[in-house]
């Protein structure tokens, strides 16, 4: 179960107003590897105060940080491509992560990344269709994950724990076999 995990906080409900990116690596569904970077939004009125209540950045954590296509080019991209062929993993990535992405990069007129990513809050719905709910916080409390919730680099490692936790009861050993198990795809961008 080799992936890497991204998550993404946001300044407002702008799906361009990236603040903080965490990415961890999982090779044989263990972390190897990880990163995390405050990222400047295009600006500083973006952020309302219900967002700091959530993840706890303010325009002043931020305010002397690279805006997305620097933390892009030079943080997330070389630790993407340290091990090349990785598929991203994101929880509800499809709704939140991945607009994250494709948002900063209309942004700021980037090409969108040539990346292949499954949505692990799929996986779990499959994997533990018995529980209430499949959000990343009340995953991580019914399995005594401890980390905490809304911070980008510890919201990726709980995503990338619960999608090696599924792979170990599916009894599959790669990512394809998985979405295969649940009848999910792999996406592109």
């Amino acid at each position: 179960m080799n992936y890497i995990t991204i998550d993404f906080e946001t300044a407002n409900r702008d799906f361009y107003s990236a603040c903080s990116v965490g990415l961890v690596r999982f090779m044989d569904g263990r972390e190897t590897d990880n990163c995390h970077a405050l990222i400047k939004p295009p600006s500083k009125f973006f952020y309302r105060p219900w967002t700091e209540t959530v993840h706890h950045i303010c325009y002043e954590d931020v305010k002397n940080e690279p805006h997305f296509p620097e933390i892009w080019n030079n943080i997330v991209m070389p630790f993407i491509m340290k091990t090349p062929g990785l598929p991203l993993a994101a929880h509800n990535g499809n709704k939140f992560d991945m607009k994250v992405i494709r948002a900063c990069c209309d942004y700021y007129k980037m090409p969108y990344p040539q990346l292949e990513y499954f949505d692990t809050l799929h996986i779990a719905e499959k994997a533990w269709p018995e529980l209430k709910s499949h959000s990343l916080p009340e995953l991580c409390r019914h399995f005594g994950i401890i980390y905490n919730a809304h911070h980008a680099l510890d919201d990726a490692r709980a995503c990338g724990l619960i999608t090696a936790m599924a792979a170990r009861k599916s009894c599959t050993a790669t990512v394809q076999e998985l979405l295969s198990k649940c009848r999910l795809k792999m996406r592109r961008f």
